[in-house]
Formats: structure tokens, sequence, C-alpha cells
């Protein structure tokens, strides 16, 4: 494995480029503040932490929109993440509306997959419902990690308006919320969006962070070819071939709907 980890010099530079950027990009829109989700997770309570300490508290929104899948757990840290940050937030159930939404389409009841999605866009609705009220911009939560192997809901929790830690590796993002304050067992937490019962990051990606990341690092964004990425990383070839998989077969989520060329 290799050692993606920051200095203590570039954790402090990674965290001023990131508030700046919060901060750009609401000024840019003529935005009152920030809307984000808040899931008890790592990525969103960086994301918490970063935003309050880029406009101030008063100046950013958090959501807790638990499902009937959600952990208790996770959304009691969701709920002290906000009242830590001292920002205002709410918490809406969302499985009322989806539960509608079923009701018009019956046939999709019981997929698994399909209605983990409808899940993520509703909270995307309620994000922007919030955000467009209070003339605020949504900040998602995404990583570089699972921006890169497609491991997100298009039009759902990748459905934002700006990813402020989109240019760190899941490793980094540990590592700077430690940086930055975040208590550790937070900063340690499982990782699991939460779609359906019992699910895990890793255990859908089937591989662990660390590797993904490092493959990543290496061969996806790096410049090392699948044999020496196996060399490097002492992993088979079998597991690199499979982000490169995730990789390709994700590059529509991560670039706007395509349009034919204009005709001449």
């Amino acid at each position: 494995m290799i050692d993606l980890r920051f200095s203590d010099g570039e954790l402090e530079r990674q965290r001023d480029h990131i508030t700046a950027f919060i901060r750009e990009r609401v000024d840019a829109a003529g935005a009152d503040g920030a809307v984000l989700g808040l899931s008890g997770g790592i990525d969103s309570t960086l994301t918490g932490y970063l935003a309050v300490e880029a406009l101030g508290a008063e100046n950013v929104h958090g959501l807790v929109l638990p499902a009937t899948v959600s952990s208790e757990g996770n959304m009691s840290d969701a709920e002290l993440v906000a009242q830590d940050l001292e920002i205002s937030y709410d918490v809406i159930e969302i499985e009322p509306i989806v539960d509608v939404i079923l009701s018009t389409y019956p046939e999709a009841e019981g997929d698994r997959e399909a209605v983990g999605n409808a899940r993520a866009r509703v909270r995307a609705v309620l994000n922007y419902l919030v955000a467009n009220h209070e003339s605020r911009l949504v900040v998602g939560t995404g990583n570089r990690s699972e921006a890169a192997v497609g491991y997100f809901t298009k039009y759902g929790d990748g459905a934002v308006d700006c990813h402020p830690i989109g240019n760190l590796y899941k490793g980094q993002v540990r590592q700077l919320a430690r940086h930055v304050g975040v208590p550790e067992e937070l900063a340690a937490k499982t990782a699991t969006a939460e779609l359906w019962a019992d699910q895990t990051d890793e255990g859908e990606l089937g591989i662990s962070y660390e590797t993904l990341d490092d493959i990543l690092a290496t061969h996806i964004d790096g410049p090392l070819s699948v044999a020496a990425t196996c060399r490097l990383l002492e992993v088979d070839e079998e597991t690199v071939e499979r982000v490169r998989g995730m990789y390709e077969r994700s590059e529509h989520k991560r670039n706007a709907p395509p349009a034919p060329v204009p005709l001449e």
C-alpha cells in the first residue's frame, strides 16, 4: 500500500483551499448561505465543519432526512453534529414520501436498488426545496473516491451545487476530519449510504477504501499500468480491473447529459 496522507502543512492548505472554495461558490451565486444533508457519516460531518468555518453557523442549514432503513445511531449522530456546530436544522422523515411514489408505481416495490435510489432522490428534492426557499446553495458531501467509481445516486446525492470535499480520497477525508476537530468516533465510523437495511459502502463496493484509494491514485488518476499497480500495491489484477470497470461504466454520472452534435 502507499501513503496518501497529507503533512500537517498540507492539511492546513487543504482546509484553507476548501473553505475559500465554499465562500467563492456562495458569493458567485449571490446566495445567502448553504444547505446540506447530515447523515451522521464522516463525509457530511466534515463538510458541515468546513461550511461553518467558511460561512458562519448562522449561514448553514442542516437537514437530517431519515428513512425506515436509517439506523437510530446515525440519525442521532447527525443531530449531534448539527447541535455541536450550532447550526439550524430540521428532521424530515422521507419514507412517507417514498411510499407515495411507490403507490403510483407499485411494480418497483421490493426492488432494492430502485427504491434505494428513490430515497436518495427524495432527499435531493428536499435539499433544494429548503435551499430555494432560503436562497441558499445545496452543498454536496461526495468525496473523490466515490465519484471516481460512481458510488453515488445520479440526481440524488449527486444533485448538488458544489462538492467541497470532492478533491479528497476517502482516507484523506478521515485525516482532514481529525485535523479540524471532528470527534474520533465519527472520523473512524464505518461508512454507509443507508439506502437499504444493513448496507455498508465497502460491502457494496467489494473492496476496502484503503485499497480503492491506492488504485485510484496510482492507476486511474496516476500513470501506472495494471501490472505496475499490482506489483506496487500487491493486489491482484482482477481487483484493479474491477476498479477500472467501475470508473469507466460510471463516466456518465460525472458528466452532463449528452446531446447530439449540432448539424451544420
